[in-house]
C-alpha cells in the first residue's frame, strides 16, 4: 500500500494536476494605450499611461490579468498648437469627462481568455472609469519572440455608461455640428516577459 501510495504522489509530481499559471512581467516603457474620440467636425486621439499591468501566462496562452492607467497624465496627440491642446487635455480631466481629481486611475480586469490557437483572442473582463465598472468584450492578438509577449487589443466602449454624457446625442438635443459621439476607442499593447 505504501509502494502505491509513493507511486501516486511521485506521478503528482510529473504531472501537475493544477495549472501552472505565472504572472508575465508587463514593461511599462513598451506598452501602451492609446484613444481616439469623435465628434461631427472631425477627431482627437492621445496616449493615456499604464501606471500598473500585470498578465497571467499558462502553456502557451493567456490566462488573466489586468492593466491600470493613469488617467492624471493622459494626453492629446493631434493639437499642436499649445493653447488649443492645453484646453481640451483640461477639459477632458474635468468633471464633463473623467473627473480625474476624483478618479486618478482607471482600469481593466480580464475575467477570461478564449483562444484556439494561442495568436487570436477574445478577451473578457470589467472596465472601470470614474469607479463605474461595465463587462466588456473585444478581439486581441498575441504574439511571442523569444522569451518576449506582445498582446494589442481594440476596445470601443459606450462612454455614457460611465456617467461621461457632455454632448452626448443620447442626453442632449439640438446639438448639431456640437454633438461628440458616444463610442470612444482604446488601443492597447501591452509588451511583457515570459
Amino acid at each position: 500500500m505504501k509502494s502505491i501510495i509513493a507511486i501516486i504522489l511521485s506521478l503528482a509530481v510529473f504531472f501537475p494536476t493544477e495549472k501552472n499559471t505565472a504572472p508575465a512581467t508587463v514593461n511599462k516603457s513598451e506598452s501602451s494605450v492609446m484613444w481616439k474620440a469623435a465628434k461631427v467636425t472631425g477627431e482627437h486621439w492621445g496616449y493615456v499611461p499604464i501606471a500598473d499591468a500585470t498578465l497571467d501566462y499558462s502553456n502557451g496562452k493567456i490566462t488573466g490579468g489586468s492593466f491600470e492607467m493613469d488617467m492624471v497624465n493622459l494626453t492629446v496627440e493631434d493639437l499642436t498648437d499649445p493653447k488649443s491642446k492645453g484646453n481640451l487635455t483640461n477639459h477632458l480631466k474635468s468633471d464633463d469627462f473623467f473627473s480625474v481629481e476624483k478618479f486618478n486611475t482607471a482600469s481593466f480586469k480580464i475575467t477570461d481568455a478564449k483562444s484556439s490557437n494561442g495568436k487570436d483572442y477574445v478577451i473578457s473582463g470589467n472596465l472601470t472609469i470614474k469607479g463605474i465598472s461595465q463587462p466588456i468584450s473585444f478581439p486581441a492578438k498575441v504574439s511571442t519572440s523569444g522569451n518576449k509577449l506582445t498582446a494589442e487589443g481594440d476596445i470601443t466602449f459606450d462612454r455614457t455608461k460611465f456617467d461621461i454624457k457632455f454632448r452626448s446625442g443620447n442626453y442632449f438635443e439640438n446639438l448639431a455640428d456640437k454633438l461628440i459621439y458616444d463610442d470612444v476607442n482604446l488601443k492597447v499593447k501591452l509588451v511583457a516577459s515570459i
